[in-house]
């Protein structure tokens, strides 16, 4: 039995070697793409339903993607990709029989209320270019209100493929060009330049890159409805 024990014990060490090894990559996974400021490659990193979300942001300047829980009523994402902070039992198992998603690696975080992957963090510099993840019709242009005070804007995109769901980019300073009513292109059309809000909060993407965290984010909530009459 004590052979047994340290037969089974050498077993699961060479897993965990294996599934932690240094061969696993450690960087965003995205699509390459050298220019930070350049329109990103055509790249969808989250599903709503029918709707697709397009990276917004340069694979060149991408630092992370993380994905957390919101205070509104945002609708749960479906991140494409696979998870970089899954727990050891789940790696494990996707070493040994598959599964864990391709492409893009995402971290999901505590935080908020609602569903844990409502809200997507697109981690970049500040001052990095922003563009529509959607392609659809700007329909509101505000302010980022944080701590009572405001930062940037948060802009709010009707998508073409569904009409019953409103995407909306926050933590940007909105291009000066863009007005509501405008259509918008996925990937195409730039919305803004992110903001550094790295001196008025401790932004949680930073625990996982070697900035500040700064980043866009990305919410689908469900389109405000008329009041019957």
């Amino acid at each position: 039995m004590a052979v047994l024990g340290v037969v089974s014990l050498a077993v699961f060490v060479v897993l965990l070697v294996a599934a932690f090894g240094s061969s696993t990559p450690t960087g965003p996974g995205l699509l390459r793409s050298t220019n930070p400021n350049a329109p990103p490659l055509a790249q969808i990193v989250a599903v709503q339903g029918s709707l697709h979300i397009q990276l917004p942001i340069s694979q060149g300047a991408v630092t992370a993607l993380g994905y957390h829980g919101t205070d509104g009523n945002a609708l749960p994402l479906q991140p494409i990709g696979r998870q970089a902070n899954e727990g050891i039992l789940t790696r494990m198992a996707h070493y040994l029989f598959g599964g864990g998603g391709q492409g893009p690696r995402y971290y999901e975080f505590g935080g908020g209320q609602g569903p844990g992957t409502a809200a997507l963090d697109v981690g970049a510099p500040a001052g990095t270019d922003v563009y529509s993840p959607v392609d659809g019709t700007v329909v509101s242009i505000g302010s980022f209100v944080l701590d009572g005070k405001n930062y940037g804007n948060t802009l709010e995109i009707q998508p073409s493929q569904e009409a019953s769901a409103v995407v909306v980019v926050t933590r940007l300073r909105a291009d000066p060009a863009l007005a509501v009513g405008e259509a918008v292109t996925a990937g195409t059309s730039k919305i803004g330049v992110l903001i550094d809000l790295s001196a008025v909060e401790k932004q949680t993407l930073a625990s996982v890159t070697h900035d500040a965290g700064n980043h866009v984010t990305i919410e689908v909530d469900p389109a405000p409805t008329l009041p019957i009459r």
